[in-house]
């Protein structure tokens, strides 16, 4: 905005409307309709066609052209600064002029084409709700309110962004936040500065605890139904208007591990997958350099048979174990990121087939070695069972810098990596919680919804007593 702008509104209709119109400069999609009537007084409507209601600005003009004082418009928000009306009008409300008032109405007149509310993609579920997040944040509020009716739970609006100025909301249960969380969240978001807020991506890097951790300390999610779970577990959720991501604080290593319906299906079963998904999580990240450590260093530790298996294939191969698993490791991956990348009907065809035929075709020309085939396709499969993709990363990632010290220094190098990874997970915290609790320091709802989850109603009778 220019210095020489003013920053109170004026009583002239006509002063107000240059000064729009010098604000406004170049922007085609601002619409400037001024209603001159020959015993009324004059007015300016100022507003973005495409973000407003045509039918209720149809309704505004008819109370203008006929309520002579305007005491139709009373019940619109009046706005007396340049600044605050420019932010409003930017996000799709109609200022209306009224010649000899020094300020606008502003009414809220929002009209745009959004996304329906479908089925959640990245976090499919068996059993349970089948909506998701969209990209309004209107009615990503008012699927967590019709979940939580009560007014403990609490919504509170923010605004960042010098260029985007977009909405977000910090939503919580009163009575139910964990204590002292709240005003840390606060804190931290008092603190956050940018000049674009396009995603709650933004808000993410800006306020978690070590953003060099590859770990993620902030849970996202585009489900209502883990919201409102994660609210009345006496978490924070922060969401933001056009992202249909919101994010959970704090988070812990054991929340990565937990589908949405693992609240939905007995405990029995779901204590059963929850085990099997801390075993394919160590697998795709320990299984190729454990290999590698194996037939490079202790052959000793493998069985004859299995051993005299894995050398017969191993004729004629022109790389060590070691690089053979790194080329593999890394092929895989990029047809994994591919596979991503390309349209949906062809994606995860091209990325399927193109394991298979590269493996094949890499093993009749003898650069790879069937066992190593294997490997990285059970790494891949176990890579898969992750339910947060964002937790999924660092293990994609860690598995590299662990297959080198596996293949230059046995079990012991892989034993190294492990421990500092280990170490780095103990001191790790997300918002003053520790990332591995309750197991690490362990608490008393260690086998409450951890490694297993208990019967509901052994743990509303525990919670009784």
């Amino acid at each position: 905005m220019a210095v020489s702008t003013p920053a109170a509104v004026n009583e002239s209709v006509a002063i107000n409307h240059e000064v729009l119109r010098s604000i406004f400069d170049n922007c085609a999609d601002i619409v400037f309709r001024p209603l001159k009537l020959a015993d009324r007084p004059e007015f300016l409507l100022v507003y973005i066609e495409e973000l407003t209601d045509s039918d209720k600005l149809e309704q505004i003009i008819s109370a203008c052209m006929i309520s002579r004082d305007a005491d139709r418009l009373t019940k619109y928000r009046i706005v007396n600064h340049f600044p605050e009306l420019v932010a409003k009008i930017l996000k799709g409300s109609t200022a209306i002029f009224l010649d000899g008032k020094p300020f606008a109405y502003v009414a809220d007149l929002t009209s745009f084409k959004q996304r329906s509310i479908n089925e959640p993609t990245n976090e499919a579920s068996i059993r349970g709700p089948r909506e998701g997040f969209t990209e309004d944040l209107k009615t990503n509020l008012s699927m967590i309110r019709r979940k939580i009716s009560h007014p403990n739970l609490k919504f509170e609006k923010h605004l960042a962004g010098e260029f985007t100025n977009t909405e977000f909301v910090v939503a919580y249960i009163e009575e139910k936040v964990i204590p002292g969380l709240l005003q840390e969240v606060r804190r931290r978001l008092h603190a956050f500065h940018t000049n674009q807020l396009l995603d709650s991506g933004y808000i993410e890097e800006y306020i978690e605890d070590k953003s060099l951790s590859f770990f993620p300390q902030i849970q996202n999610t585009e489900r209502p139904d883990t919201v409102s779970a994660s609210l009345l577990a006496g978490r924070v959720a922060i969401i933001v208007d056009g992202s249909p991501n919101a994010l959970l604080l704090p988070m812990t290593f054991w929340s990565g591990f937990q589908a949405a319906e693992d609240h939905y299906e007995r405990f029995l079963y779901v204590s059963a997958v929850r085990s099997l998904r801390f075993l394919l999580a160590i697998m795709s990240c320990l299984l190729p350099s454990i290999y590698v450590a194996l037939t490079t260093f202790h052959p000793q530790m493998i069985p004859l048979a299995v051993m005299l298996s894995i050398s017969v294939s191993r004729e004629g191969i022109p790389f060590p174990t070691v690089i053979e698993t790194l080329l593999m490791e890394l092929m895989f991956e990029g047809l994994r990121e591919a596979g991503l990348r390309l349209p949906k009907a062809i994606g995860s065809a091209v990325s399927i087939v193109g394991a298979l035929v590269i493996g094949e075709a890499a093993v009749q020309a003898g650069f790879i070695s069937a066992p190593i085939v294997m490997i990285v396709a059970g790494t891949g499969i176990a890579s898969f069972a992750f339910p947060s993709y964002s937790l999924a990363l660092p293990f994609r990632i860690l598995r590299f810098p662990l297959l080198i010290l596996g293949g230059f220094l046995g079990l012991y190098g892989v034993a190294i990596g492990i421990m500092f990874i280990m170490i780095h997970l103990v001191t790790l915290k997300s918002f003053g919680v520790p990332y591995l609790k309750p197991v690490a320091p362990i608490g008393k709802q260690f086998w409450k919804d951890t490694l297993i989850r208990m019967n509901k109603r052994y743990v509303s009778e525990r919670n009784k007593q």
